[in-house]
């Protein structure tokens, strides 16, 4: 009985999956707001040429830089994990995998971009990142990697996150950057906020209207803007976690994977891993690919798929994307880094064009999960990762009441050894579900009812 299937530091990919060559549907562009399609080198002003070119390829596999895998195998290739303890708490004759992206130096799946734009920004001389970050695992994965290449780092942080999660700005600052509450007074954008909303919780859209401010306003011009999330070229640099898995797999002696599962805020752990998996369900393997958001923030299984901005204060271009509106505001779940109005493109095309099944559970049945998980694999998940667990465990109990022994695979996206206060409230019994209702949602589409429509191709939902 394997527990652990680890691979060798000669496993690490030496290339990245694109899956903008495979889609059924070719991916629609990002608008400007003349809407008509963004060039690259609108871009420019933001990201360096390395990751504009990433950004826009039509390439199914792009190489590696050598200097790149030279900091990732100091923690990669991750291990995939047999949850024996789970599938024996369950009574379930399914098997569950799990790839353990904890391991790494901030304890999650981000470094594994962070990394990469970190060396494509020294590569050309960039001296200073800005960036959001939800629950602090992007900024505190960003903070690492700018050490590694030093490059300054600066952080803004959703205020709710920054309030419930104080350690994850210590570790940024241990790394060297500086981590500011969003929405902040260092910006046109969140003093905005703050003018009409002294008290607000703060969101991933008004931190990255912050962060691509700050970027773009730098009188010496020498900062650029680091995304943890959404963008192509971020879901790219993740698909190193879904290679792997695959090699681990055989190694493990799978023959056939039945449900691949992974959180979804803006889409990169969950992307990392299925991708790989969504090339193959292309080419005619049969499983169910279900990416797994809050039930309070259902911008998959509730919001429909159109052009809105990424931001609060429209500095980002018109994304194709399933939204709730850009006006958004989630409730202050304890999972930070799954309160995003939209979704990838890339997710998003994929679930037009029905290949992946997304799915919402509330907080409740997240953290009951997590603490399962704990008392059966010893792993305390973040808050985000528990939506992965829950959906898993969800799966292992309809393979025991069908009586089928699926194989069940889904992304430890991080650790919670941080987030512990929403361990805190669930144990404590004050955690709370909440759920999106159609008059909030209606009246937040309002305000992007007159932006571009994509054109209505694709399976749909």
């Amino acid at each position: 009985m394997k527990t652990r299937i680890v691979l060798s530091e000669d496993d690490l990919p030496r290339q990245w999956y694109n899956l903008a060559a495979d889609l059924p549907t070719p991916l629609r562009p990002p608008l400007g707001p003349d809407g008509k399609p963004v060039s690259p080198s609108m871009l420019e002003p933001i990201f360096p040429h390395g990751l504009i070119e990433q950004e826009v390829s039509p390439k199914r596999w792009i190489d590696i830089p050598e200097e790149v895998r030279a900091v990732l195998a100091r923690w990669r290739p991750s291990p995939l994990h047999r949850a024996h303890g789970l599938e024996k708490a369950l009574g379930t004759p399914a098997r569950i995998y799990y790839k353990n992206e904890s391991l790494s130096p901030a304890g999650s799946h981000k470094p594994n971009t962070a990394v990469a734009q970190a060396y494509y920004n020294k590569k050309e001389g960039v001296k200073r990142l800005s960036t959001e970050t939800g629950a602090g695992q992007w900024g505190s994965a960003l903070a690492f990697a700018c050490a590694l290449f030093e490059i300054e780092c600066k952080v803004f942080m959703v205020r709710i996150s920054f309030d419930q999660k104080p350690y994850r700005k210590i570790m940024m600052e241990t790394w060297g950057a500086e981590c500011v509450a969003s929405p902040s007074g260092e910006t046109k954008a969140g003093r905005d906020i703050l003018a009409s909303d002294p008290g607000s919780p703060g969101n991933l859209a008004i931190a990255i209207s912050e962060a691509v401010e700050a970027a773009v306003t730098d009188p010496q011009h020498r900062t650029k803007y680091a995304l943890g999330s959404v963008l192509n070229h971020v879901l790219l640099h993740q698909t190193v976690i879904g290679l792997e898995a695959k090699k681990q797999l055989k190694k493990a002696g799978e023959k056939r994977l039945d449900v691949v599962i992974g959180c979804a805020g803006g889409g990169s752990n969950f992307a990392g891993l299925a991708f790989p998996f969504v090339y193959d369900k292309i080419h005619g393997a049969k499983m169910e690919i279900i990416p797994v958001e809050p039930a309070s923030c259902p911008t998959m299984t509730m919001g429909p798929f159109v052009y809105d901005i990424g931001d609060a204060s429209g500095m980002t271009p018109l994304l194709p994307m399933y939204s709730l509106g850009h006006t958004f505001m989630p409730e202050p779940i304890h999972a930070g880094g799954l309160r995003y109005h939209g979704m990838a493109p890339l997710v998003s095309a994929a679930i037009n064009d029905g290949l992946l099944k997304p799915r919402a559970i509330g907080q409740l049945e997240c953290f009951a999960g997590a603490v399962l998980f704990a008392r059966s694999e010893g792993i305390i998940v973040a808050p985000e990762t528990s939506h992965a667990v829950a959906c898993a465990i969800q799966e292992a109990k309809k393979a025991k009441e069908e009586g089928k022994e699926k194989v069940i695979l889904f992304n430890l996206s991080g650790h919670g050894l941080l987030d512990l206060k929403g361990y805190q409230d669930y144990l404590a019994g004050t955690l709370q579900d909440h759920a999106l209702s159609r008059e909030v949602l209606a009246k937040n589409l309002e305000a992007i009812k007159d932006y571009p429509k994509p054109e209505p191709v694709g399976a749909g939902k």
